[in-house]
C-alpha cells in the first residue's frame, strides 16, 4: 500500500482526507436513485411515463454493473488525481445534459454513462479509503459505512430534495448535482498528489466485446422487468425479441469467457456453494428492500402527504438503517454465525411487511408508521453488509474481482425483479380489483345509490349546481375506488413479500451448512465496489 504522503499533500491531516473522500463519493451516491425521489414529478417535468423514470435508474445500474471489470484497466493506467478530475468532469457534463434535455433517448444514454462514471468514482474512492484500513476491524467498519450510505440513499434523497422539488421543477435537482461536484473538484486539485495507486498498465487489448455483450444483456433484463407488464409480456414483439436476445447474448458471453486467457469474469467462481447461497440471499434481500416504495407511494396516493412530510417520516427509516448497520458490524467482529444475522434481519422485514398489511387504510395518523419504518430500516441495515461480505468472502482471494462483480450483478437483478414484480402487481392487481368494485357499484346497488345521493346533496349544500353535483359525486366515487385499488395492491404485494420471507427464514433456519458458517475478513479482502 502507498503511504499517505504519496496520495495526499504532506500537510493534509487524516481527518480532512476522510472528509474529502466523503464529499467526493456522496454526490454520485445521491445521483444513483435521484429520479426515484419523486417519480411523478420526474415524469411530468420531462413529459415521459413513470416507467421511463424507473428505467433511467435501471440504466444507471446497468452502467455501474457492466463497466465494473473493464474500468479497472483505466484505474491502473491513470494517476489518482487526474482520474478523479476526469470522472468529476464526466459527471458534471452528464448531469447538465440530463438537466437540459427533454428527449427520453438522450436521458437514457447519459444515465447509462453516469452509471459507468459511478463505477469509476466508487472504485477509486474506496481504494483510497481501504489503502488506510489495515485491520479486520477497520475494514468491517469501512464496509459498513459504505453500504450503510448506499441503502440510506433513497430515504435520504426523499428528505434532502423535498423542498427543492416543492419549489422548482424536478430537473433542477440535476443542476444541484452539478454544483455539488465543484467542492470535490477543488479539494482534489489542491490536496492530492498525482501518483498511481497501482503499477501503471497500458491500455491495450481492452475487452470491449465482453463489455458490450454484458451491458446489452443487463440493459435488456432491466427493459423486460420495467416494461414487461405494460406491454403484456410475450404478446408484444419487443418483449419477445428482448428475451431471445438475452439468451443469445448470455451464450455468446459465456463462450467468450471460457475461451479468453484473461476473462471478464472467471467462471470458476461458480464452483463454490457459499457463493450461490450468498447470491440467492442478496437477490431476495434486494426484492424486499425496494418494497418500501409501495409504502411511500401509499403515503402520496392515499394519505395525500406532501413530499416534505414523507421526507420527515423516512428519517425514522434512516435511523433504523444506521442502528442495523452498527449492530451487524459488531456481530461480524465477534465472529457470530451469519445464520443469526440473516434470521434477525429477515424476521424484522417480515414483521414490517406483515404489520403494514393491517396499516393500509384510507385514513391513518402518520405516527402509526414510525415504528414500522424504523423496523424496516433496522432489518435492511442488519442484512446489507453481512450478506455482501458473505458472498465476496466465500471464494478464494484470486477470485475477488469476479465475486465482487457477480455480487454487484445480484444486487442489480434484485432491483430489476423488484421493479418487475411491483409493475405486475400494480397493473394486474389494480385491474382485477377495479373490475370487482365496478361490478358492485351501480344504480341497482341501493348502498351505492344512497352514497351517490349523499355526495350530491353535500355538494349542493356547499353551492354546487344540480347538474354539476351529479358529475362530481360520480368522480368522488371513482376516486374512492382508485384509493381502494391502491390499498388492495399494497396488501397483495406485501402478502407476496411475507410469503417469500417466511420461505427464506425456513431455509436459513433449516439449512445445516449455513449453521456452521462464520464470516471472516482477511487483510487482502477486496474493497466493496
Amino acid at each position: 500500500m502507498l503511504p499517505k504522503i504519496f496520495l495526499f499533500k504532506d500537510w493534509v491531516p487524516n481527518w480532512l482526507i476522510k472528509i474529502v473522500l466523503f464529499i467526493v463519493l456522496l454526490p454520485s451516491l445521491v445521483l444513483f436513485f435521484l429520479p426515484m425521489t419523486n417519480v411523478a414529478a420526474a415524469a411530468g417535468n420531462t413529459g415521459i411515463e413513470t416507467y421511463d423514470v424507473i428505467y433511467s435508474v435501471a440504466l444507471f445500474y446497468a452502467g455501474y454493473v457492466s463497466f465494473f471489470s473493464l474500468e479497472r484497466r483505466f484505474f491502473r493506467f491513470l494517476a489518482a488525481k487526474e482520474y478523479f478530475i476526469i470522472i468529476t468532469i464526466i459527471q458534471i457534463v452528464t448531469s447538465y445534459i440530463c438537466y437540459s434535455t427533454q428527449q427520453v433517448a438522450i436521458l437514457f444514454v447519459f444515465r447509462f454513462i453516469q452509471g459507468m462514471a459511478f463505477t469509476m468514482t466508487v472504485n477509486l474512492s474506496l481504494s483510497l479509503i481501504y489503502s488506510q484500513l489495515r485491520t479486520e476491524r477497520a475494514r468491517i467498519i469501512g464496509y459498513s459505512i459504505f453500504f450503510g450510505m448506499l441503502v440510506c440513499m433513497i430515504p435520504l434523497n426523499n428528505f434532502l430534495t423535498a423542498n427543492i422539488v416543492d419549489s422548482f421543477n424536478f430537473n433542477f435537482l440535476y443542476k444541484c448535482a452539478i454544483f455539488s461536484y465543484f467542492p470535490s473538484l477543488v479539494f482534489i486539485y489542491l490536496f492530492m498528489n498525482n501518483v498511481h495507486l497501482d503499477v501503471k498498465f497500458p491500455l491495450y487489448q481492452l475487452d470491449w466485446a465482453s463489455f458490450i455483450l454484458y451491458a446489452c444483456f443487463v440493459c435488456l433484463i432491466g427493459y423486460i422487468m420495467v416494461y414487461g407488464q405494460e406491454y403484456y409480456w410475450l404478446e408484444d414483439p419487443r418483449i419477445f425479441w428482448s428475451i431471445v436476445s438475452i439468451f443469445v447474448l448470455l451464450v455468446l458471453f459465456l463462450l467468450r469467457q471460457s475461451s479468453l486467457k484473461r476473462p471478464y469474469f472467471d467462471l470458476a467462481v461458480f464452483k463454490y456453494r457459499n457463493f450461490y447461497i450468498g447470491g440467492a440471499v442478496i437477490l431476495i434481500f434486494y426484492i424486499c428492500r425496494f418494497a418500501l416504495g409501495v409504502t411511500t407511494t401509499y403515503f402520496q396516493t392515499v394519505l395525500k402527504l406532501d413530499p416534505l412530510h414523507i421526507g420527515d417520516i423516512t428519517l425514522l427509516n434512516i435511523l433504523g438503517i444506521v442502528v442495523g448497520v452498527i449492530s451487524a458490524g459488531v456481530y461480524i467482529l465477534q465472529h457470530r454465525p451469519i445464520r443469526l444475522l440473516w434470521l434477525y434481519g429477515f424476521s424484522l422485514l417480515l414483521i414490517y411487511h406483515a404489520g403494514m398489511i393491517f396499516l393500509f387504510t384510507t385514513q391513518a395518523n402518520e405516527g402509526y408508521f414510525y415504528l414500522p419504518l424504523f423496523l424496516q430500516g433496522l432489518g435492511v441495515g442488519t442484512l446489507m453488509t453481512p450478506s455482501i461480505i458473505f458472498m465476496v468472502s466465500s471464494v478464494p482471494e484470486r477470485f475477488g474481482v469476479t465475486s465482487a462483480g457477480i455480487c454487484l450483478l445480484m444486487r442489480c437483478l434484485g432491483f430489476y425483479l423488484s421493479a418487475g414484480l411491483m409493475n405486475y402487481y400494480e397493473l394486474f392487481s389494480k385491474s382485477k380489483h377495479f373490475n370487482t368494485f365496478q361490478n358492485q357499484i351501480s344504480v341497482l346497488n341501493p348502498i351505492a345509490k344512497q352514497q351517490l345521493v349523499k355526495y350530491s346533496n353535500s355538494l349542493i349544500v356547499h353551492g354546487s349546481a344540480l347538474g354539476k353535483s351529479t358529475k362530481l359525486s360520480n368522480k368522488i366515487v371513482v376516486n374512492a375506488v382508485n384509493v381502494q385499488n391502491h390499498i388492495r395492491f399494497g396488501i397483495d404485494y406485501y402478502e407476496m413479500i411475507c410469503t417469500l420471507l417466511v420461505v427464506t427464514l425456513l431455509l436459513v433456519a433449516l439449512f445445516p451448512y449455513i449453521n456452521r458458517t462464520i464470516v471472516t475478513i482477511s487483510k487482502n479482502q477486496p474493497s466493496p465496489f
